[in-house]
């Protein structure tokens, strides 16, 4: 583990970046030379089949694991021994496929704790002296911008476990929009959602990026929402990156046709 947070450099091309990444675990090669690179408010997409190394890949950029080669880059610095928390004050923010929320706090009460992790002073000077009325506006200010972006305002002061599922993969994403990240991983979050549901969050992801800045990495079975959101889509296979390109190239790549034979006949 490095000694500081890395910070931003004064002008980079990418959020977030993996260079020459590759894992083990014991005899078996998880990742093997694997790069992904995420500009500035971009949606990345990131598929593959079963097993083909999309999780090992999210936990190498998050810091849950480390590669055996190959680094992480975060705005330009090297962060591949750094902390997920360490991580999380660079301007990472992660969900995930199954979703994480307390029962019995409101909408609300998640996004102002997500808030208050990334930007209240520490706990014991805030208890002892108080919140200034300042630190509360800009909170409920935030807090506000953020339910009415992602259309909670409705349900805000609803408890989580009261909520369908499709409304709490809306908390989620607000959660980590309340760190102020540059980036956010997003596993699985279309996951037992109805087309509907599905519908609903592609278009607040979009709108997140545009009037968020923050870029988004994808991870997704449904491949209709990937080629449909992303800038750029990179498909592994067996730990390998076979394919990076637009969704129009992906679609047209025989070796991703070939990954999903089994799975699907054709690339939508």
């Amino acid at each position: 583990m490095t000694d500081a947070v890395p910070t931003p450099a004064a002008t980079v091309a990418a959020v977030l970046e993996a260079r020459g990444v590759t894992v083990r675990f014991g005899g078996v090669t998880a990742l093997s030379d694997v790069s992904l690179v995420v500009p500035p408010q971009s949606i990345v997409g990131l598929v593959g089949p079963n097993g083909a190394g999309k999780t090992t890949l999210f936990g190498v950029l998050s810091g849950i694991l480390h590669p055996a080669r190959g680094s992480v880059f975060m705005h330009g610095r090297d962060a591949t021994r750094t902390s997920p928390q360490l991580r999380a004050q660079a301007g990472l923010a992660r969900t995930f496929q199954r979703a994480e929320l307390f029962a019995d706090l409101t909408v609300r009460e998640h996004l102002v704790l997500a808030y208050r992790a990334r930007h209240a002073r520490p706990r014991l000077l805030a208890d002892l002296m108080g919140r200034s009325i300042g630190d509360r506006a800009a909170e409920q200010a935030r807090v506000g911008q953020l339910l009415d972006l992602l259309g909670l305002t409705p349900v805000a002061d609803r408890v989580a476990g009261a909520l369908p599922l499709g409304t709490g993969r809306l908390v989620e994403v607000g959660r980590a929009l309340a760190t102020d990240p540059s980036v956010i991983l997003l596993d699985e979050p279309s996951s037992g959602l109805d087309i509907h549901e599905t519908e609903q969050l592609a278009a607040t992801l979009r709108r997140a990026r545009t009037e968020q800045g923050v870029a988004l990495v994808l991870v997704e079975h449904d491949l209709d929402l990937v080629l449909g959101l992303s800038d750029v889509v990179n498909v592994l296979d067996f730990g390998m990156m076979i394919a990076t390109g637009t969704p129009s190239q992906v679609r047209a790549d025989p070796r991703v046709r070939a990954a999903y034979i089994g799975e699907q006949d054709t690339v939508p």
